[in-house]
C-alpha cells in the first residue's frame, strides 16, 4: 500500500521539476488562446503533467518536445503508430501519393490489392473503409441491427468503442446506467444496449436467449479500463451463444490488434462474424476497416437492395480517400508483418520480466498484465475479472504521480491508465530505461 502522503510529495515535486524542465511547453499553452483549453482536441489535457508536453517530432519509438526534451516512446500515439512512429515505408508511399491526389470519391487499383491483404491477414473476406475506428463501429452497429430486425446491442461494463453513444451504458449497482462522462446525451441509451459484466456467463446466455439481441459488441480483451483478461472458455461460450441465438459477434480490433499478427480472433480465437481495425491499420493516417463474413455480406447486400436509394447513414465523404488506401497498403505490404510481431512479442516478454522483478523487490501488491505487444501494470494485487472490479482498483492520483515522474525521466506512457506498447522498433535499451525508472520511482513513492 503506497501511502496518499507519499503519493502527494512525488506529484508535487515531479510538477516542480516539470515546470523547470518545460518553459516552452507552458509558454506554448499561455498563447495557444484560439484553442478550447490550449488545445486542438480536449482529451489532449487529460495527460497528468502540469500542461501537456507540446510534440516537435517522432521517428521509431522516440518522441521528441518542443523543449528539446526526448522520451522513449511507449504510448505511440495510444495504438496509432503501435509500429513505430513514420516507418520509411509508409513515409515514402504518403509522399507520393500526395503529389497524385489525395481523396476522389472513387475506387483505385491500389485499393483492390489492400482488400485482398485485409481479407489474407484477418481471414474476413469482405470488408470496407471508415475514417475512424469510431465511425466503423457506429457503421458495423447500424449494419447489424438492420440484417437480424433486432433493436439492442450487447455490451460489457466499463468497455469503450469509440465516440458511439450506444456503448456508453455501465452498470452501477448491478443496474444499466447512463455514463456520466457522455456530454449532452438527451436519449436514453438503455431502451437500445444491453449491458453485462465481462466473463459473465450466465448475464450473457440470459441476454441473449432472449433474442432481442443484434449484436455483440466487444473487444476480445478489455484494455480501456485497465486491462482485463477473458476467463479461460469466457470468448468459446460467447461465439456459442451467438450462434446458438443467431447474434452477430463483433471483435472490436482496434486496441487488441497487438495480441499477434491477424489480432486477437486470429491468434487465439474464436472467430467473429464481423471485426472492426481502426488506428494503427494506416500507422497513424486516420482511417479503419470492418470486416465481415460472406453470410454477413449476403445479408448486408439483400438489405441494401430492398432499401430505397439515398443517405445509409453509414459513411463519408472521405472515408477510403486516397491516401487512407496507401497508407494501409503501404502498411500492409512492408510494415505489419509477422517478423514484426516477433519483434514486438520479445520486446513485450523483456518489459513484462523486468516489471515483474521490480514489483517483487519493492514488495508491492501490484501485478502485470500482458496482451501480445500491449502491457500493463495495475496498482492492485489481484487482476480484474470484469470492468466493475477494474473501475473499483484504479487509483487515479497514484497513477498521475508515476506517469508524471516517468514523463521526467524520458518515459512516455499512455495518459488514461498504466498502459504500454512495444513496437517492432522499440530498442532493447529503451525496456531497460522505462523498467529502471519504474523501479526508482516505485523507492520514491515508499520513502
Amino acid at each position: 500500500m503506497i501511502a496518499n502522503a507519499a503519493i502527494a510529495r512525488v506529484a508535487d515535486r515531479e510538477g516542480e521539476r516539470f515546470r523547470t524542465a518545460n518553459p516552452r511547453a507552458f509558454a506554448h499553452h499561455a498563447a495557444a488562446t484560439g484553442w478550447f483549453r490550449s488545445v486542438p482536441f480536449h482529451w489532449m489535457r487529460d495527460w497528468p503533467s502540469p500542461v501537456p508536453i507540446v510534440a516537435a517530432s517522432a521517428k521509431d519509438a522516440t518522441l521528441t518536445s518542443i523543449d528539446g526534451q526526448t522520451y522513449d516512446d511507449f504510448c505511440l500515439g495510444d495504438t496509432a503508430s503501435l509500429f513505430g512512429h513514420s516507418p520509411p515505408a509508409l513515409a515514402a508511399a504518403l509522399s507520393q501519393q500526395a503529389s497524385e491526389g489525395l481523396s476522389y470519391m472513387l475506387p483505385t487499383e491500389r485499393g483492390a490489392a489492400l482488400s485482398a491483404k485485409l481479407a489474407a491477414m484477418f481471414g474476413l473476406p469482405q470488408w470496407q473503409v471508415t475514417t475512424t475506428a469510431s465511425e466503423a463501429n457506429r457503421a458495423v452497429i447500424r449494419w447489424c441491427r438492420g440484417v437480424s430486425g433486432r433493436a439492442k446491442i450487447l455490451t460489457f461494463n466499463g468497455a469503450y468503442h469509440g465516440a458511439v453513444d450506444d456503448a456508453f451504458v455501465d452498470l452501477k449497482g448491478g443496474a444499466p446506467v447512463m455514463r456520466a462522462s457522455l456530454v449532452g446525451q438527451v436519449h436514453d441509451l438503455r431502451d437500445t444496449t444491453t449491458v453485462i459484466e465481462f466473463n459473465d456467463e450466465e448475464a450473457l446466455a440470459t441476454a441473449l436467449r432472449r433474442d432481442e439481441i443484434a449484436c455483440v459488441l466487444a473487444e476480445p480483451v478489455m484494455t480501456n479500463v485497465g486491462m482485463v483478461r477473458d476467463a479461460p472458455g469466457f470468448l468459446e461460450t460467447l461465439r456459442e451463444l451467438c450462434t446458438e441465438t443467431g447474434t452477430l459477434l463483433v471483435f472490436d480490433e482496434t486496441h487488441t490488434i497487438s495480441s499477434g499478427y491477424g489480432g486477437h480472433g486470429i491468434t487465439h480465437g474464436p472467430r467473429p462474424d464481423l471485426m472492426v481495425v481502426g488506428k494503427s491499420i494506416g500507422g497513424g493516417v486516420p482511417c479503419a476497416v470492418y470486416g465481415f463474413s460472406a453470410e454477413v455480406a449476403e445479408r448486408m447486400a439483400a438489405l441494401n437492395a430492398s432499401r430505397p436509394p439515398g443517405h445509409s447513414g453509414i459513411g463519408t465523404t472521405l472515408s477510403a480517400n486516397a491516401l487512407a488506401i496507401t497508407a494501409m497498403d503501404s502498411m500492409l505490404s512492408d510494415v505489419i508483418t509477422e517478423a514484426a510481431y516477433d519483434d514486438m512479442l520479445r520486446g513485450a516478454a523483456q518489459l513484462v520480466a523486468g516489471l515483474e522483478q521490480e514489483i517483487v523487490a519493492a514488495g508491492l501488491d501490484w501485478h502485470v498484465t500482458q496482451v501480445g505487444a500491449r502491457v500493463e501494470f495495475l496498482t492492485c494485487p489481484t487482476p480484474p475479472r470484469n470492468g466493475g472490479e477494474a473501475k473499483a482498483a484504479m487509483h487515479p492520483e497514484l497513477e498521475a504521480a508515476i506517469h508524471l515522474f516517468l514523463a521526467n525521466r524520458g518515459i512516455l506512457l499512455a495518459p488514461f491508465h498504466n498502459m504500454m506498447l512495444v513496437s517492432p522498433v522499440t530498442g532493447e535499451d529503451q525496456i531497460d530505461r522505462l523498467v529502471g525508472a519504474f523501479a526508482d520511482c516505485a523507492k520514491a513513492l515508499k520513502e
